[in-house]
This record gives structure tokens, sequence and C-alpha cells, in this order.
């Protein structure tokens, strides 16, 4: 369930694994399965049309015997009928399933919704964004995390009026840990952006359309346009009466399945047992992918701790931010490079971060896997 970027590697996998039976793929949108990564960036900047985000082309699902549903809402799951309930009223039975629905933004409930404010996570929600920019506004970003960081470099490199509020001290401090978070702060005051750390907002201004937000030490940021990036929440509203564990997503075991036989999880809406790092969940492009191919593997009873070292990368103005693991809270970080660092916990490395330092960035993967101290140098 979900033709996310998690829900197409599993069906692939599927069959690349051997399985020859029916295979039917829901997806909530509209339009065929695509790519979320340049959102953010090439596409809202008008650098890459329509054809560019395809995952594939439509007619390589028909290829491998999948039958793609658009538009097919999942409205609920009934484990006992093993079937999936969609909201045009379709029945879709099931002998295994791949829970893969992703996430939506989450939207802070202080806020109202005007005309002008917006989420980044679909297609739909790129089109409208770049539509606004051609207008030249000034634009606030809240947020000032993977998504939020991105579309404030977009907008800057097309010559727009940017400001970031972040609540934290830092920006993307969750995914990086505040020393690094600090780097990326001086990268975007050195472009141009208002970057406002530890700044709260309390209150939208503007009647039928945004035109400010107010912070919590009382200063006023102008804005035509607002994108709201203060993370995501998983989609899982429709499996509430299913009887499936739900904590912050669908909560598996370390093999991606479930509490229930032939039902697996992958992608945003997982929430797994990681064998070093215990319960988590990711949102990165790089999960999705290995972790639907993981849950595909458990979904054939070819189950295996899914362990990965996780990894994400963003393009903000001329350079291009690598990391591996995560920072994680009490990790200390140590700058092993002008560009480069390790996320230190209890002696071990747990992560690693660099700017334009991709090559060294990977060296660390042995190291992160294997939790050994942090090296002096990579060479």
């Amino acid at each position: 369930m979900g033709a996310s970027l998690a829900g197409v590697h599993a069906a692939e996998e599927l069959r690349a694994a051997g399985f020859e039976g029916e295979l039917t793929m829901l997806s909530a949108e509209t339009e065929p399965p695509y790519d979320r990564p340049p959102l953010s960036k090439r596409f809202l900047a008008g650098h890459c049309g329509e054809e560019e985000l395809s995952l594939r082309p439509v007619d390589s699902y028909a290829a491998l015997g999948i039958k793609l549903h658009l538009g097919a809402t999942a409205t609920g799951l009934d484990l006992g009928r093993r079937e999936v309930h969609t909201v045009d009223g379709t029945v879709h039975p099931f002998d295994g399933l791949v829970i893969a629905t992703g996430s939506r933004p989450r939207w802070p409930a202080a806020l109202p919704r005007l005309a002008g404010m917006h989420t980044l996570r679909t297609a739909a929600d790129a089109r409208r964004l770049a539509d606004e920019f051609a207008g030249s506004p000034r634009v606030a970003v809240l947020g000032g995390g993977f998504i939020g960081a991105e579309v404030a470099a977009t907008a800057r490199g097309l010559g727009l009026d940017v400001t970031i509020v972040e609540a934290a001290p830092t920006l993307m401090s969750r995914a990086l840990g505040p020393s690094f978070g600090d780097l990326l702060v001086r990268i975007h005051r050195d472009h141009g952006v208002d970057v406002r750390c530890g700044a709260a907002v309390v209150d939208v201004t503007g009647d039928i359309r945004v035109d400010g937000l107010m912070l919590a030490d009382g200063t006023r940021v102008d804005a035509d346009v607002v994108v709201v990036g203060v993370g995501n929440a998983p989609v899982t509203g429709w499996l509430a009466s299913s009887g499936l564990e739900l904590d912050d997503g669908v909560v598996c075991d370390e093999t991606c399945a479930t509490g229930v036989a032939g039902v697996v999880a992958a992608g945003d809406v997982a929430r797994w047992r990681h064998p070093r790092l215990g319960v988590t969940r990711s949102e990165h492009h790089s999960n999705a992918v290995e972790q639907g191919m993981a849950a595909a593997r458990t979904l054939l009873g070819q189950a295996a701790p899914y362990a990965p070292v996780g990894y994400v990368w963003s393009d903000q103005y001329e350079h291009k931010i690598h990391a591996l693991g995560s920072w994680q809270p009490g990790a200390e970080t140590r700058m092993i490079g002008p560009s480069l660092a390790c996320f230190v916990r209890e002696g071990q490395v747990v992560g690693a971060a660099g700017i334009d330092a991709r090559r060294e960035v990977m060296r660390l993967r042995k190291v992160i896997e294997q939790g050994e101290p942090c090296p002096v140098s990579t060479g």
C-alpha cells in the first residue's frame, strides 16, 4: 500500500526475488510515482522538468506485472478479512501487504492557514510554490531542517528576499547536531539569508493572505510567502482501527515485520527496531529504497535484521552536504577537517557529516558500522 519510493522498491524486489503472483500497488496520488528530492531544489528552481521527476517509465510497471492504481487513498485495513479499503469504495484483498504510505507535513496547531502559506511534500505543492516564487515575493521559511534549508537556498538562488525562522539554536541540528549546524548557518548568511535561530513564531499576520510573522521576542518578519517545514507525520490514520501497533508510525521488529503475519512496513511510515540504534524512524531517500527492499524480502520469508547506516545528502547553493548515521542527543561533534565532522557518543562514532566532502564522509561508513573511535584524520 503506497506508491512511494519504498513501495516501488518493495514491488520491484518482490519480482526480482521470484514472486510471480498478483502484485497491486495503490497510490493516493493521481500521478505515477516520482522522485521527491528535486522538488525542493532543481524542480522548484525551474532547472528540471516534469519528465525528470518520474521514478520509472509508466509502462515499466505493467512490464513487471504490477497493477498500479492511482488516486486510491486507503481508508481502512481489515486484518481479519485481509483487505485494504480505498476511498472509492473498492476492496483490495491481499495475502501479503507492504505498508508504505509515507508521511505528510506537520502543521503547527497554533498557525492559521492563510493564502500564501505552503508546505512542500508533493509535486503539486512544488508547482504551487514555484508559481508563487515567480512573483518575486518576500519569503519566510518556518523550520531549518533539510526541507526548510533547501527551500531557502533555492529561493535565495532565485534572487528572493529570504528569512529562516528556526526554534532550535542552529540549522539542521536534529540530524547534524549544533556544532555542524553552525557551519550551515554561516553558509546561509553568507548568501544573504536572514537566519533567526532560537526564534518562535507566536502569530501570523494578514487577513485573507499572509503578510508577516510575529516572533516571541516581539520582532516581525515581513513575508508574502511562508513555507512551513517543521517536520512530517507518518500517514497512519487509515490504520487507526486496524489493530496494528502504532506509535509515531507502524511499529515493526528488526526485520520490518509487524505483529501480524504477512504484513510489513517500510519507508517514512515504518518505526522499526534498529539493532544498534533501538526503535527509530527515518524519512530519508536512501532508507526508503533499502527498507522497501528489506521489507519485501521479509514478506517472502527471507527475513534478516535491517540495520543500515543511514545516508542523506542535501544540495544548498553551490555546496553538497553528505551525512552518514546521525548526530544523537549526548553526542560530541569532533571536527576532523575544516568541513568534516564525526559524531561521537560513549567513545564510538555514530555519524559523520561533511560539506563538499562526499568521499571523506563515505570512508567513515565502516567506522560507524563497527562503532570504532573517531579517527584523527581520514587520510
